[in-house]
């Protein structure tokens, strides 16, 4: 019985320390996406309309990855470890990585970055100020591969049915940062 619980307890903590060290990256990510594209965004103050938002949930990773994937040498090598991770079913949030992006650092980008939104929410601040300027930053669940050593995420900007934009970000862990390498599938309409 006791061979069972160290068993269970070394499992447990293992595995504790990979989802841990996961959410980490998905932090450091959440940071340079944030970094990038709230630079240009004013900070938060009282009656000012805040332009750029952020949804809450991590966007799934569809068949769409399969396209990015033909167009890159890298990926391609890497093709069966990422597409073990495409799935159209999560249910996850970014609330974990947000938090660990603005625990006690990184305020002053905080003061740039709202708290996240629903869909709902952010067409219900659309239609309040009736303005086809406000946009709803969208991004994917993190695609690990290489050894975590590089990561796919997609950024999407929904302003309307007719204005939205989006790419890939490949990044690169170089000395445990994570860097953007290169920008792929880039479109807009």
């Amino acid at each position: 019985m006791k061979l069972h619980f160290t068993k269970f307890l070394c499992f447990f903590l293992l595995l504790s320390k990979v989802a841990f060290a996961q959410e980490n990256d998905n932090a450091a990510i959440l940071k340079t996406i944030f970094s990038k594209y709230y630079a240009n965004e004013k900070v938060i103050a009282k009656d000012r309309l805040q332009l750029l938002r952020f949804y809450c949930k991590k966007a799934p990773n569809n068949e769409e990855v399969l396209e990015v994937i033909s167009k890159s040498d890298l990926l391609k090598k890497n093709a069966v470890e990422i597409k073990k991770q495409i799935d159209n079913k999560i249910d996850e949030d970014w609330s974990a990585a947000y938090n660990l992006v603005f625990n006690n650092q990184n305020q002053y980008l905080k003061k740039k970055v709202n708290d996240c939104l629903s869909f709902e929410a952010y067409q219900k601040e659309s239609e309040k100020y009736g303005e086809n300027n406000q946009r709803l930053m969208i991004v994917s669940k993190p695609i690990y591969f290489s050894n975590n050593n590089f990561a796919l995420v997609k950024v999407a900007f929904y302003r309307s049915i007719e204005h939205n934009s989006g790419s890939y970000l490949l990044y690169e862990k170089v000395n445990d940062v994570w860097t953007i390498k290169d920008y792929l599938n880039v479109w807009s309409t």
